[in-house]
């Protein structure tokens, strides 16, 4: 690393914590505030565009595929990175957060990946952050065998998925992490860990420090990625193109620019993923205002709605055009004791699965270990032998800009159940966010960020055009809150109902995940009672 001093150094503003010191090295700060120094800039220049972005799609500009860059989407004869030691085949991948049991179940699932996930599926409390960066190495290091007060055994076996770890988006700052005044962003926080502690021991072990990008919306941001890694691996003497990284295409704007995207990242690219829920909050997010794009029950908006099947297939096209894999999106159902109700859950994942293998994914996400083996036949039955299935091209593919914003065809009002449903899962995602839990079965569905942000804009967007009234949302809210507080005495509802409040029923839409100065607030008395 180089040895020019820093303008200013990182400080770590939180109390120490159980084994933060191997974490919080100072050879790792300083590893953090480099990135910090050289990217922060650009990095707060490309949220003001997104800002600017939002203004001029809501005041009545067109989004179109960008006519500057037309000659990268018309050029034939780039492709990506080839695939890296472990990405090969990639037919189930497994996503959770970053805690032991997680990590050694997921490890063991029989999945070919486990995304490790500091975003959606992990509240940002400080002892989470940290102690998902200690899993992580402790897993790599094979030291992670623990047992349970109550005698249960977690074990590593000797098959285990590979390693790749989702940090949080962009738009998100690290409030216990300083420099040079400011909180750190996220992204470089539990990237910057990560790459430092364990990049080198990924290597070591035959395969390498492999990434998934959140919550991208253009190029631009995919540009900084790429140029992170660069000095990431110089600082460290790690190969250029040693890493790899999957970039989510779940906002609307980012659809618009896959084969951008792929561009910007290809020698350190490893794909694209197709991030259903975070995709409809984008589209909610970004075009709300229309009454053209009123969406129904969130049940109601299958991946066979025609603006999906777009998005989706255009995805495909691009990754297999470019040498890339195509990852398709979440099964979230969580199995129960109900025989009866577990095999009609499972019937709708097979479906779904048998979907995208057909229409040439080289393999999707699962929620929960009990799905693997589901998605794992029907990818089997569509690939054999074979690692994923980039030779289908899919030239039969042609999408317009009209395809991927044509939502008529299925709006509609929502239901009563509809609306009763978005409003208990977001107050008991909240609920387990405000306790720490980033990622909660409710309604046997793992929800986690994604699937909350939907439910709760879809509220935003009911009120906004009218089709629910207010008092119906507060009497339904009465009844959960007070459901919420006899089945959970622990939970402060008072916060809870406040949070719903402040994040659903404003009359310009928050972004809950954002940590404005509530959030912020309400985090830090979260750890405070803890």
């Amino acid at each position: 690393m180089s040895t020019t001093a820093l303008t200013h150094h990182v400080r770590v503003l939180a109390a120490p914590g159980h084994r933060h010191e191997e974490i919080l090295t100072p050879a790792a700060l300083e590893f953090i505030g480099r990135l910090a120094e050289a990217f922060e800039p650009r990095r707060r220049d490309l949220m003001k565009e997104r800002r600017r972005q939002v203004l001029r799609l809501a005041s009545g500009s067109p989004l179109e595929f960008p006519m500057v860059t037309a000659a990268v989407r018309d050029d034939p004869t780039w492709r990506v990175a080839p695939p890296a030691p472990g990405l090969t085949d990639r037919r189930v991948e497994i996503t959770g957060p970053p805690d032991r049991r997680m990590a050694v179940n997921a490890l063991n699932s029989g999945a070919k990946v486990w995304m490790a996930d500091f975003e959606d599926a992990t509240a940002p409390l400080w002892d989470n952050v940290i102690g998902g960066q200690l899993t992580l190495l402790d897993a790599i290091e094979r030291r992670i065998d623990f047992t349970t007060p109550e005698g249960k055994e977690y074990r590593l076996g000797e098959e285990l998925a590979t390693i790749v770890v989702r940090p949080r988006g962009w738009h998100l700052d690290e409030e216990h992490l300083e420099y040079d005044g400011r909180p750190v962003p996220a992204a470089l926080v539990d990237f910057g860990l990560y790459f430092f502690h364990c990049a080198q021991r990924q290597i070591d072990a035959g395969y390498g420090p492999y990434f998934y990008l959140p919550k991208l919306e253009n190029r631009y941001e995919a540009r900084l990625w790429n140029d992170i890694f660069v000095l990431a691996q110089e600082l460290l003497g790690i190969p250029r193109g040693t890493i790899r990284a999957t970039v989510l295409i779940e906002t609307i704007t980012a659809a618009f620019e896959m084969e951008e995207i792929l561009y910007q990242l290809r020698e350190h690219s490893s794909g694209l993923n197709a991030g259903r829920w975070d995709y409809l909050f984008s589209l909610i997010k970004t075009f709300g205002h229309r009454t053209d794009f009123l969406l129904p029950d969130r049940a109601k908006v299958t991946m066979t709605a025609p603006f999906m099947r777009a998005y989706t297939e255009l995805l495909v096209r691009t990754c297999h055009r470019r040498g890339a894999h195509a990852i398709g999106g979440m099964a979230a159902h969580v199995p129960g004791k109900d025989p009866a109700a577990n095999e009609a859950a499972l019937a709708k994942v097979r479906l779904d699965k048998e979907r995208e293998a057909e229409d040439g994914f080289d393999g999707s996400w699962v929620a929960h270990p009990g799905l693997v083996p589901v998605c794992r036949a029907v990818f089997d039955g569509v690939l054999g032998e074979r690692p994923h299935q980039q030779d289908r091209i899919r030239d039969d593919v042609e999408v317009t800009p009209v395809d991927l914003l044509s939502v008529r065809r299925i709006s509609g009002p929502p239901t009563p159940e509809g609306v009763r449903t978005n409003v208990l899962v977001a107050l008991r995602y909240f609920a387990a966010w405000l306790r720490g839990q980033g990622a909660v079965a409710i309604n046997g569905m793992m929800e986690d960020a994604a699937t909350a942000e939907i439910a709760r804009v879809q509220i935003w967007q009911w009120l906004r055009h009218r089709v629910i009234d207010r008092a119906t949302v507060e009497e339904i809210l009465d009844d959960e809150v007070a459901a919420l507080g006899a089945e959970y005495p622990w939970a402060p509802v008072d916060d809870i109902r406040a949070l719903f409040e402040r994040t659903t029923l404003a009359g310009e839409l928050p972004l809950f995940f954002t940590p404005d100065a509530y959030t912020r607030h309400l985090v830090r008395g979260t750890e405070a009672r803890a």
